[in-house]
């Protein structure tokens, strides 16, 4: 069956290119769209992404979405282009303060240090893409969250704005997980900041934001693969051990050039679970 997919990443080629993220935004929602999917993809609008080159548009409704985050008034805006050689669309998201400065490194500086604030920019990140969707005049019936960068859509989503409008009405929100490394240890101060909800059962300042995304995500995705076999740790954690009912592993292989419809096929069918 059809379904309206929101996918929401942080790297897509040859826009960014930083990790294995990055090839499999690209060829997964290609896949996925010939699948029948209606699918739109977003990404932040780093400063280094030539507009002239990838003929990135103006859409005048996405000038200046308004929401709040931490506590203040923001607006963001957004243009639009296409994955080269397809039809599907992403839409770029701008901030001159959080997106515009990064090099082609994003998560680091050129030092090799992982910048200090991933946690506020990519909480920012999700308050403002979950924004979107009255200034696109358009509801998915499912968010697809990719990585830590977008662990805080399903806690934002659930607690800011389902049920707020139309455009937010019964939209399931889908957790893939594609490694279990530093950058998913989030501290608690920036989860506040966001105003992402946090479970009684979890502790401490720096909190796992895959944990914190299990309580209120509809569905999570793990991949495995031979050579990094992340579902045994993940599934051990308190927060993803209580709704490992919601988990499904899915295992490809190490390739080089895995095959992404068959990594697709295996994804639609955890989608499809979504709407029984």
């Amino acid at each position: 069956m059809s379904k309206k997919l929101y996918y929401l990443t942080t790297e897509i080629i040859p826009f960014a290119n930083v990790t294995p993220l990055a090839e499999f935004s690209t060829k997964v929602p290609l896949a996925l769209q010939e699948k029948g999917h209606d699918i739109r993809t977003i990404i932040p609008k780093y400063g280094y992404v030539s507009e002239r080159k990838y003929i990135l548009r103006e859409v005048i409704r996405l000038r200046e979405i308004p929401f709040e985050f931490d506590g203040e008034e923001k607006v963001a805006s957004a243009k639009s282009a296409f994955i080269p050689k397809t039809r599907v669309q992403v839409y770029f998201l701008e901030d001159e303060y959080w997106f515009k400065p990064l090099t082609n490194l994003v998560y680091k500086s050129k030092n090799g240090r992982i910048l200090s604030d991933n946690g506020e920019r990519y909480g920012y990140f999700a308050k403002a893409v979950l924004s979107t969707l009255p200034h696109l005049f358009w509801a998915p019936d499912i968010f697809i969250c990719n990585g830590w960068q977008c662990a805080m859509v399903p806690g934002m989503y659930k607690k800011h704005f389902e049920g707020i409008n139309e455009f937010y009405q019964d939209i399931k929100t889908v957790m893939v997980i594609h490694d279990q490394n530093e950058y998913a240890a989030i501290s608690r101060d920036d989860l506040q900041k966001a105003d992402v909800p946090i479970h009684e059962s979890l502790k401490g300042k720096m909190l796992n934001v895959y944990e914190v995304a299990a309580y209120e995500a509809s569905a999570i995705i793990i991949f495995d693969k031979p050579s990094n076999q992340i579902s045994k740790e993940l599934l051990s954690m308190p927060g993803i051990k209580a709704n490992k009912k919601k988990v499904s592993v899915i295992k490809w292989s190490d390739d080089e050039s895995p095959d992404y419809n068959i990594i697709a096929d295996k994804m639609d069918k955890v989608l499809e679970k979504l709407s029984d």
